[in-house]
């Protein structure tokens, strides 16, 4: 069975996701991980977000693989472990302006459906329900309030020891929902058949109960067929 779940940064996608694959055995899949792992290699390479014939250029030599050690997602870019860095605000910002481009989806979608073909699994980003898995079984668009997402980056940041403007994150947060909405591929949308799943006043444990006896009744309802 496949789980997919969308929604705009920091409505908390990649952390239910990955509660929720460990409460139900299965793989979970941080699509937003792979696309930030190509996003530090145009970094690296100093190509600039805008020079689309750059970044198509170099997509096929880039190799982005997903292994699981000692029970946690490692992300490898040709190669390298690269866990460490693409949390970073400013590999964020390159991903979501260079996800926009046709032939970085076509090769991370490719490899994101062919992992979802093989195995029960979760994945969390912008458009899984409607583009990568529009098949899935369980389709969850999970939302939360700006000021809220704000409030939730601070506070990862601050505990981090890093300095940073609670204002300045939430109006990169609307600038980042505003580009991810309005992408001419795949834009950031709810899925028809996706359950509205707004997480602003609710605690991470309530969310994945939700979804999780979602999944249990969509698996009882199978087996009934």
């Amino acid at each position: 069975m496949n789980v997919a779940i969308d929604g705009p940064a920091g409505a908390g996608k990649s952390t239910i996701a990955k509660r929720l694959a460990k409460e139900l055995g299965y793989v979970y899949v941080d699509t937003g991980a792979m696309y930030r792992a190509m996003a530090l290699y145009f970094l690296e390479q100093g190509i600039d977000a805008s020079k689309e014939e750059e970044i198509s250029a170099v997509v096929d030599g880039i190799d982005i693989s997903i292994r699981y050690q000692e029970g946690e997602q490692q992300v490898f870019l040709n190669g390298e472990n690269v866990n460490g860095k693409i949390r970073r605000e400013e590999v964020g910002n390159m991903a979501s302006a260079t996800s926009v481009y046709p032939d970085v989806r076509k090769k991370l979608v490719a490899l994101q459906q062919k992992l979802a073909s093989d195995t029960d699994v979760i994945m969390d980003g912008r458009d899984i329900g409607t583009c990568v898995l529009p098949d899935a079984e369980v389709k969850i668009y999970l939302t939360a309030s700006s000021a809220t997402r704000a409030k939730r980056r601070y506070d990862e940041l601050q505990a981090k020891g890093e300095s940073c403007d609670l204002e300045a994150i939430r109006l990169d947060i609307e600038e980042r929902d505003e580009r991810d909405m309005n992408r001419e591929t795949s834009p950031l949308k709810q899925a028809e058949d996706a359950l509205l799943l707004d997480s602003s006043d609710k605690t991470i444990e309530e969310v994945v109960e939700i979804i999780q006896k979602i999944c249990q009744d969509r698996q009882k309802e199978s087996k009934m067929l």
